[in-house]
């Protein structure tokens, strides 16, 4: 017979990760032999083994043949499904044991109920509610790690004021609870609360020892990517340097795109070169940033650097390089870039590659080409994809085309008022006037009043808005004139029309 405290250590190994799947099969005929299937605490670190190890069904196998289980087995088992996105099983296996064994479950089981990996929806959402009542009934939302996970589940289901609200109700807090808030407001657009709320953190008002890490930072400086705060991005990389924390990879990529969304190329460029082993979102976040600031030409060399030094692009990395061609006009690079994609790397192209391709092909001049593309790629159902063909058509005069996708638009999205506007400049540029007082009086029906586009941009730590013709901001009669000298500027620089000199790129697509 073999020992207990033998198997002990090696289930001991399998849950620590230091094993393969494999031994989780030659350990459970020993586990079987030795005479210790009933011993309760060996089953459920057997069973663990098999759900860290992936094998869910070989843990739910040990699962139903223990005869007595403890909370423990339970939540070993709801964790199992949990952590494989079966959220529908870990709910019947918790309601089993609320029915069958009288246990209420403890933290640790609203735990893994609420940190499943599916994807957020509906459902997960009124699951979610459901276990907040029962955690509110048992008393358990004090429990550090269950208010915790209860503020992941309503930042991922999208409820930002729910998050909110558990937050401000926690008694004690950890980094992990501020990280959850701080990454809750970043994903829905609230990057300047998330700036807030890293302040207060910082202040440390709860009296709590919570120090941020680079998690924090990460996420606090894609909010200042999305929100064009560049103070505070540098702000940010003063305290990361302080802490020692700006080695960190995701902490120097997040530095790369905070730079380059804000204008700052150079100190951008200055990030990536202090990184010893650059990823693939280290160099893609170098291309999207020459792209977003028009610098095409940049972006293709950092591009090309990337497959000299034998990294393998990802679909983001491409759309980087072919936004930049797109904007820019480089016509035949971007058709090359377009076919190393899909032939090479077998890459299969997203709707915002499609929307590049469509934009290439407009500009030069292959508007029926790019019609083949909506049909033959079937995207004929994304807005992206058929703005930009509507943009080609307006560019060449096509107004049979352009009535085509302007149907299509307002049939996927008819209460957007940009689309409307897309339409009217198209039917402008066209001369069809008739065409125009239509979709104008359908766009007053549809959306009523238009919300004014604004732009944005940061003067002394502060964020300033403006829209067109603002004369309400100083010296903005200055700001006309400059704008005017940029306008003959650019005309003067650069041509309005680039013709592609190879359409053998297009055809070998097609």
């Amino acid at each position: 017979m073999w020992p207990r405290g033998f198997l002990s250590r090696l289930l001991l190994l399998v849950t620590g990760g230091g094993t393969d799947r494999r031994s989780c099969a030659r350990i459970h005929p020993l586990f079987i032999k030795s005479g210790h299937a009933s011993d309760a605490r060996l089953t459920t670190a057997l069973a663990d083994a098999y759900a860290k190890s992936g094998l869910v069904t070989h843990a739910r196998r040990v699962f139903d043949e223990t005869p007595r289980r403890d909370v423990v087995l339970w939540n070993v088992m709801i964790s199992c499904y949990s952590s494989h996105g079966l959220i529908h099983h870990s709910w019947a296996l918790f309601a089993s044991m609320r029915r069958s064994s009288g246990l209420s479950g403890d933290g640790f089981t609203f735990s893994a109920l609420l940190s499943t990996r599916a994807p957020s929806s509906s459902c997960s959402y009124h699951l979610g509610l459901l276990a907040h009542g029962l955690v509110l009934r048992l008393g358990l939302h004090l429990d550090l790690v269950v208010a915790t996970a209860l503020l992941d589940m309503y930042a991922k289901c999208g409820q930002v004021a729910d998050a909110r609200r558990v937050f401000d109700a926690m008694l004690l807090r950890n980094t992990v609870s501020w990280n959850a808030i701080i990454v809750c407001y970043g994903q829905r657009g609230g990057g300047k609360e998330a700036l807030q709320i890293f302040v207060s953190m910082l202040r440390n008002d709860d009296g709590c020892c919570c120090r941020p890490d680079e998690l924090t930072l990460a996420s606090l400086l894609s909010s200042c990517a999305n929100i064009a705060a560049a103070y505070e991005a540098t702000q940010l990389h003063v305290y990361a340097l302080k802490r020692g924390i700006q080695g960190y990879l995701q902490v120097a990529n997040a530095l790369i795109m905070a730079y380059g969304k804000n204008g700052f190329l150079q100190e951008a460029t200055q990030t990536f070169a202090t990184i010893h082993n650059p990823d693939i979102v280290s160099w893609s976040s170098m291309v999207s940033s020459f792209a977003y600031l028009g610098c095409a030409r940049s972006a293709i060399h950092v591009f090309e650097r990337m497959l000299h030094q034998g990294m393998q692009p990802d679909g983001i990395a491409f759309l980087g390089v072919l936004s930049a061609c797109s904007h820019a006009g480089l016509i035949q690079d971007g058709l090359k870039y377009f076919l190393l994609m899909t032939t090479d790397y077998r890459i299969d192209p997203c709707p915002q590659h499609l929307a590049c391709l469509v934009d290439l092909l407009g500009r030069a001049g292959r508007v029926q080409d790019a019609y083949n593309v909506l049909l033959n790629m079937s995207c004929q159902t994304n807005t992206d994809v058929i703005a930009a063909f509507l943009a080609a058509c307006k560019t060449r005069g096509n107004i049979e085309l352009a009535k085509w996708a302007a149907d299509r638009l307002l049939g996927l999205e008819p209460n957007e008022s940009a689309n409307y506007l897309l339409i009217s400049n198209a039917y402008a540029a066209a001369g069809a006037w008739s065409e125009l007082a239509k979709v104008r009086s359908h766009m007053r029906n549809m959306c009523g009043n238009k919300v004014p586009g604004c732009s944005w941009i940061e003067v002394g730590g502060k964020v300033q808005t403006f829209v067109s013709n603002d004369i309400s901001l100083q010296r903005s009669t200055e700001m006309r004139h400059m704008m005017d000298l940029l306008v003959v500027f650019v005309e003067k620089e650069c041509n309005e029309y680039t013709p592609c000199e190879d359409p053998d790129l297009i055809s070998e697509w097609f």
